[in-house]
């Protein structure tokens, strides 16, 4: 996995734990989560411009929204106790399977 990846996977992971911040900030009346949402977005656009430096920005947005919107559904059924329907596994499924499409496009 080269170095733009890499960013990427970052940047997605700071996505992730800045939305999942927000969800105990309780509408930014909590100091503490409101604080991890603004420097997890901030830190995730950071490392995005850079992956934006070696990589299309196509491919990085397709794979940061859907594997970050993928992400952020798994952690509200699995922690956060949010429904687990078959018909929301396989929207899951099928942003991935997007991102997989649109990825193999900007690989070349």
């Amino acid at each position: 996995m080269g170095m733009g990846y890499g960013l990427l996977a970052a940047a997605i992971a700071a996505e992730v734990a800045g939305t999942t911040a927000m969800k105990y900030s309780d509408g930014f009346t909590r100091l503490w989560p409101s604080l991890l949402t603004v420097a997890g977005y901030g830190l995730a656009f950071a490392l995005l411009a850079q992956t934006l430096r070696t990589l299309a920005v196509g491919t990085v947005y397709a794979i940061w929204s859907g594997v970050g919107t993928a992400a952020v559904a798994a952690i509200g059924m699995i922690w956060l106790g949010e429904s687990a329907g078959l018909v929301k596994i396989a929207g899951i499924a099928l942003v991935i399977a997007g991102v997989v499409v649109l990825s193999l496009d900007g690989a070349h």
